[in-house]
């Protein structure tokens, strides 16, 4: 019994108590071992491994500890931060003669001593997130970043996206740093990586999440940021071989690409972080909503003046087909952009109104006279911070399927949405009727054999409302 009672708890209640094992199996203790079996094949008494698939009843990695069957439902906590949500901690003011500020540590940090309550609680005072793709997966990630502030009280959310995707936080109040840094760069610079693990490193996050889908390589380099809690997506197939070891949670994309999963594409990740805990309830999703500074809308202003628009009598155009990376398309969405000579029939069925185009680069001016002609106006934007300040004072939107049709529908600006298909419409803009959104897909799958006659006829009924109004 000295030698039984040695032993890890597990295995100690398999040896004490033989006849709690299922009638049905022979084989040895030893081979019962959670870390051995597969988890239709434990027995009764263990607790029972959930479906890797849900994410919100998916445990802790088992390689990381094999001998962690989860919290024991035995334990007695006291009333040092067990329940409710984090509170937002005092700090001392900042020194407003230095520029680097006074006693600049994160909240609730104490040098080389991590928080009692990041153990006990799992609070959250700084996150990182590092967001993959380009304008339209970063502004599609921002109800997940006010669902985080929500979630963590007074937790500071620093964003890492690629140069083009880094322009999005211009308009989120919840970031407070945005640092470019090209996570789909399969092979980054030595130089470059190296030091901007130490730059993560060094801000000492208590959770790191990543959206791009990580196999061995990018899980160790979010595992050497020396996080509490490590999350991110996983390919589907045999590339994510081994970046389990390196993460606490991961999610599984269902597609290799992760924007195929349209408004809802981050939905395990924001399952997880909404997940009840002890008195706190689940945290719901909150809405796409964005900020817009006053520079920025008087900037937008002039220029579509010098366009010969005027605030509220125009409608903006966006979805031109070009090869400009400021197209501000879906990653992997190739059939999103219409020409021009589809768009000039388009507008033939605007009244009262003055057709603004948004063009991506300034070579595309003299097609747009030439194709379109000269009584329309044309705006060079690249950043989605002045496309949204465009779209704010526009009468509506005809958009194909870019981040102009998100940026519209969160301000619940009358829209008209060009798809391809009648799925892909359903996964990018749900619930399209409420938020002020007609779509129009195109019956042959292909995006250039769109119903102009029936985007006409909608643009009509677009008019007789807004004069209505």
């Amino acid at each position: 019994m000295a030698a039984t009672s040695l032993l890890p708890k597990s295995i100690s209640h398999f040896l004490a108590n033989p006849s709690s094992l299922p009638s049905t199996t022979t084989t040895t203790a030893t081979s019962k071992l959670s870390f051995l079996n597969q988890p239709h094949d434990q027995p009764q008494c263990c607790t029972k491994r959930p479906n890797l698939q849900t994410v919100h009843l998916k445990k802790k990695n088992p390689w990381l500890d094999p001998f962690d069957d989860g919290p024991d439902p035995d334990m007695e906590y006291g009333t040092l931060f067990t329940d409710g949500k984090q509170d937002e901690d005092p700090r001392p003011p900042d020194n407003p003669d230095n520029p680097y500020g006074f006693l600049k540590f994160p909240k609730a940090f104490n040098v080389e001593i991590a928080g009692l309550a990041l153990k006990v609680r799992g609070d959250v005072r700084r996150c990182c997130c590092m967001v993959s793709g380009g304008v339209y997966e970063n502004l599609l990630f921002f109800p997940t970043i006010q669902l985080i502030k929500d979630r963590y009280p007074g937790v500071q959310v620093d964003v890492v996206a690629a140069p083009r995707g880094k322009q999005t936080y211009e308009m989120n109040k919840n970031v407070r740093w945005a640092d470019a840094y090209d996570l789909d760069d399969d092979f980054p610079e030595p130089r470059v990586y190296t030091d901007f693990i130490g730059i993560l490193k060094g801000r000492y996050y208590d959770m790191v999440l990543s959206t791009k889908l990580a196999g061995i390589g990018h899980a160790s380099f979010i595992f050497m940021t020396s996080a509490e809690q490590k999350a991110s997506y996983v390919y589907p197939n045999v590339n994510s071989a081994g970046a389990g070891l390196f993460l606490s949670e991961t999610f599984t994309a269902e597609t290799t690409n992760l924007s195929d999963g349209g408004y809802h594409m981050y939905n395990q990740m924001v399952d997880w972080l909404g997940k009840p805990f002890r008195s706190v309830p689940r945290q719901p999703l909150p809405p796409l909503k964005y900020s817009l500074s006053r520079k920025i809308k008087e900037v937008v202003e002039a220029k579509y003046r010098n366009a010969g628009a005027e605030r509220g009598k125009y409608v903006v155009i966006h979805g031109i087909e070009s090869d400009s990376q400021a197209s501000m398309q879906s990653r992997g969405d190739t059939d999103s952009l219409l020409p021009l000579h589809v768009w000039a029939k388009i507008v033939k069925g605007i009244r009262d109104l003055t057709p603004v185009f948004v063009i991506p680069h300034e070579r595309e001016r003299e097609n747009v006279e030439e194709i379109v002609g000269y009584d329309v106006g044309i705006v060079f934007i690249t950043t989605p911070a002045q496309l949204a300040a465009l779209i704010n004072d526009a009468a509506g939107l005809i958009a194909t399927n870019t981040a102009a049709i998100q940026l519209a529908t969160a301000r619940e600006k009358p829209s008209i949405g060009l798809f391809c298909s009648e799925e892909k419409a359903k996964i990018f803009v749900p619930d399209a009727e409420e938020k002020r959104c007609t779509i129009i897909a195109s019956k042959t799958g292909k995006l250039i054999d769109i119903d102009v006659e029936a985007v006409k006829n909608t643009i009509r009924f677009v008019n007789v409302s807004l004069a209505l109004v």
